[in-house]
């Protein structure tokens, strides 16, 4: 499967939770590449539930650590309430501005579109299209 991610921004996954758990489990770390086609270091950020907002803070900068093409947030806020939630998910605005795509899979994905730029939905069969967020503009 491929799947591209601008550059620059954050792309939130939308859909039925299932689905958008079978994307991320598809999508390869190792076979990222970059638009013209040169290998790209993707980094997959997840916790355990137990872990703490400032522990998945410290997780989110390591992403900002060396070169990171892409990064894929998977699940990073399950277990947080929705304070540390919008933290943990406001931190990837930084690696984003760092000119890394940033795909979010989050159990909160109304939370996750706060900090999104793109989105991309996943029906019941898999298939994927893009989302207009122009509401985001206003």
């Amino acid at each position: 499967m491929s799947l591209r991610v601008p550059t620059g921004s954050i792309t939130v996954l939308l859909g039925p939770s299932v689905q958008r758990r079978r994307m991320m489990n598809r999508l390869d770390d190792a076979s990222g590449r970059c638009a013209d086609g040169h290998d790209a270091v993707v980094r997959r950020l997840g916790a355990r539930e137990a872990e703490s907002a400032a522990d998945r803070l410290a997780t989110v900068d390591t992403a900002r650590t060396g070169p990171t093409a892409m990064v894929l947030a998977d699940r990073l806020t399950d277990g947080l309430d929705a304070h540390d939630r919008s933290t943990v998910l406001s931190a990837l605005r930084a690696v984003a501005a760092d000119g890394v795509a940033v795909l979010v899979d989050d159990v909160d994905p109304v939370a996750a579109l706060a900090v999104a730029d793109n989105a991309l939905r996943i029906d019941e069969t898999g298939e994927v299209r893009a989302e207009e967020l122009a509401y985001l503009a206003s």
